[in-house]
C-alpha cells in the first residue's frame, strides 16, 4: 500500500481533533503546528500540495521592504508591527529550512541624487527593526563596484547603489518540506482531495464530506465523512467560497490580486545577487532575482478573479520587460522569456470583513485584522467555523500558531503543551551540512550541479535520491538540467505527487525554470510515474 493510500486508510477510518481544509503553505504549517501540539489533524488539498499560490511566490523571505515604505508614508504602527513581526519570522524560516532558504544580498541601484538618502536611510531602518534577527547590515556601494557586483545594469545616470540583504527560498519544495514534517509528526496528509460539505451538529460544524479525486475508493467508496472537533479554512483565495458551504449567504471578506513572474536565462543577473528596482511607472516595485541558475522578474498587483489556474497575461509580461529594458544595458525580448506564471494574494477587504462580523462571525483575538494588506485575519463562525486568510510565505509559522490557538479555544481541545515549531528543523533540514554536495558527488558518482541541485532541494534526504539515482534512475530528465529519473520515483513514494504536474511543477521546479523544456520531459515523467506501484 503506497503512503497516499495509508492516509486515506486513516481519514476514512478515525476521527479528528482538527481537520484542516487547504494544503498550501498556511494549511500545511496548521497541520504541522497541530501536529506538533499533539492534536490529532487531518489535512486536505483539493488539488495537490502547493498548487496555488504558494508555488508562485517571488521567493523571497522577507520583511517587506514595501511595506515599511507604506509605514512610513502614512504614519502606520500597524505596518512596522507586520515588518517586525515578518523581520523575526524570517529567521526562524531560514534557520528551520537551512537546506531550502538563504540570505541572499541586493542591490538597490540608484540613478537620481536624492533617491540615495531616501533609501539608505529606509533600509537601515529595516536593520533596525529587524534587531538582532538582523542578517547583515546594509551599506551604500559605489558606482564601479555596483557595476562590477551587478554587471547588467544600465551605465548611464548610475551613481551608485544600496546593497541589503533578504531570504530566499524555495516555496514549492518548501511547502513539500512542511507537508513530510507534518505527516512525520502524526498528521493524517491526503491531496487530491474535495470538501464537498460541511457536516454539521446540533448547529455546530464537525466535519466535512471529502471527495477522493483520484478515486482510490478505499473499501469501495469515494466519498467519505470526516469527524472532526474543529475545522479550520485554509484554502488562500479560496475562503469565501468554503465560507458559504458553511453559510450560503456569507459575504465575501476578500479581495484578490495576481502577481505575475517571469523566468529568463541566467546571464540576466549574477548567480549571488538580487536587484530591487524601487520605482516603476506606477509606483510599484520590482525584484530581479537568480534563481536556481536562472533569473526571476516579478511582481504584478492587480485585480483579479478567483480561479483555480490564473495565467499571467501578455500585458503583464510586457510590464515586466519594459521595466528590465529601462534598467538594464543588456538588450532582453519576449522570446527570452522560458517562463511566466501567476499567483493570486488574497487581501482581506475591511468592508468585507465588517460585514462577516455583522453577520455573526467574529474575529478572534489572535492575529486578527481589518487591514488590506498582507497581514492575517482569524475569524470564527457561529456554527465554528475557524478560517485564517491574508498573511504571506514568511510568516505562515505565526499564522498556523494563531489559528492552532484559536482552534484549541473553539473545540475545548487539550494539546500536549505549548508551540514548538519556532525551533523544529523541517524535513531535510536537520542533518543538513553547508557545502556537503561534494561529499555527495564522490559517495554516489554524480555530476557536480547534480549533486548541488540535490543537497540544497532535499538537503539530509539527498542521499535517498541519490540512491535510487544510483540504482538505474540516474539519467537527466532534460539535458543540461540538473534533475534526475530518481526524483520522480521519490516524488511519488515519499512526497505524495501523482500526476507529471506535480513532479514537473513542484517536486522539481522544471515547469516553472523552463516551460518547453518539462514539455520535453512530460512523457518520461508519466512513464516513470506508470511504473511505481
Amino acid at each position: 500500500m503506497g503512503a497516499r493510500s495509508q492516509h486515506l486508510r486513516r481519514l476514512a477510518n478515525e476521527s479528528f481533533d482538527v481537520l484542516v481544509i487547504g494544503g498550501g503553505a498556511t494549511g500545511s504549517g496548521i497541520a504541522l503546528e497541530a501536529a506538533t501540539r499533539g492534536l490529532k489533524v487531518a489535512l486536505v488539498e483539493r488539488y495537490d500540495f502547493g498548487s496555488g499560490t504558494s508555488s508562485r511566490s517571488t521567493k523571497l523571505v522577507h520583511g517587506g521592504v514595501r511595506y515599511l515604505e507604506q509605514a512610513v508614508r502614512y504614519a502606520d504602527r500597524s505596518q512596522f508591527q507586520l515588518v517586525r513581526e515578518a523581520l523575526k519570522e524570517r529567521a526562524t524560516l531560514l534557520a528551520n529550512a537551512r537546506h531550502l532558504a538563504r540570505p541572499l544580498p541586493l542591490l538597490t541601484p540608484i540613478y537620481g541624487a536624492l533617491e540615495l538618502p531616501y533609501y539608505f536611510t529606509g533600509l537601515k531602518l529595516y536593520d533596525m527593526l529587524a534587531c538582532r534577527a538582523n542578517l547583515r547590515r546594509s551599506r551604500l556601494v559605489n558606482r564601479d563596484r555596483a557595476l562590477e557586483r551587478f554587471p547588467m545594469l544600465r551605465h548611464e545616470g548610475l551613481r551608485g547603489a544600496v546593497e541589503y540583504h533578504d531570504g530566499q527560498f524555495d516555496d514549492a519544495r518548501m511547502n513539500v518540506a512542511l507537508v513530510l514534517t507534518a505527516a512525520e509528526h502524526g498528521a493524517t496528509v491526503l491531496n487530491y482531495a474535495v470538501v464537498e460539505e460541511l457536516i454539521k451538529l446540533d448547529g455546530r460544524v464537525r466535519g466535512a464530506v471529502v471527495r477522493d479525486d483520484l478515486a482510490e475508493a478505499y473499501a469501495g467508496q469515494e466519498r467519505y465523512e470526516v469527524r472532526a472537533d474543529v475545522v479550520i479554512n485554509a484554502t488562500g483565495p479560496f475562503v469565501d467560497a468554503v465560507r458559504r458551504l458553511d453559510d450560503p449567504d456569507a459575504p465575501d471578506i476578500l479581495k484578490t490580486s495576481s502577481g505575475i513572474h517571469v523566468v529568463l536565462p541566467g546571464r540576466f543577473s549574477p548567480p549571488d545577487t538580487g536587484l530591487l528596482i524601487p520605482r516603476t511607472e506606477d509606483g510599484r516595485v520590482l525584484f530581479l532575482l537568480p534563481w536556481l541558475g536562472h533569473t526571476l522578474v516579478g511582481t504584478t498587483d492587480n485585480a483579479a478573479p478567483v480561479e483555480a489556474d490564473p495565467q499571467a497575461s501578455s500585458a503583464d509580461v510586457a510590464y515586466i520587460l519594459r521595466h528590465v529594458r529601462h534598467y538594464f544595458d543588456l538588450p532582453v525580448a519576449e522570446n527570452d522569456v522560458l517562463s511566466a506564471w501567476s499567483g493570486l494574494r488574497p487581501l482581506v477587504q475591511p468592508e468585507g470583513l465588517a460585514a462577516a462580523q455583522h453577520g455573526g462571525s467574529r474575529a478572534a483575538a489572535a492575529g486578527s485584522t481589518s487591514r488590506l494588506s498582507r497581514d492575517h485575519t482569524v475569524l470564527v463562525s457561529e456554527s465554528g467555523l475557524v478560517t485564517i486568510t491574508g498573511g504571506k510565505w514568511t510568516t505562515y509559522r505565526k499564522m498556523a500558531e494563531d489559528a492552532v490557538e484559536v482552534a484549541i479555544a473553539e473545540g475545548g481541545l487539550a494539546p500536549s503543551g505549548p508551540s514548538v515549531t519556532a525551533s523544529l528543523p523541517l524535513v531535510g533540514a536537520a542533518g543538513y551540512v553547508a557545502g556537503g554536495e561534494e561529499a555527495l558527488a564522490e559517495r554516489y558518482g554524480l555530476d557536480p550541479d547534480v549533486a548541488r541541485h540535490l543537497h540544497h532541494a532535499y538537503g539530509d534526504r539527498a542521499p535517498q535520491v541519490a540512491a535510487l539515482a544510483q540504482g538505474g534512475l540516474g539519467a537527466r530528465l532534460v539535458e543540461g538540467l540538473p534533475y534526475l529519473e530518481a526524483e520522480v520515483r521519490y516524488a511519488r513514494e515519499v512526497e505524495f505527487a501523482q500526476t507529471s504536474d506535480d513532479v514537473l511543477e513542484r517536486r522539481t521546479r522544471l515547469a516553472f525554470l523552463d516551460r518547453l523544456a518539462a514539455e520535453t520531459a512530460r512523457g518520461r515523467v508519466e512513464e516513470l510515474l506508470e511504473r511505481v506501484p
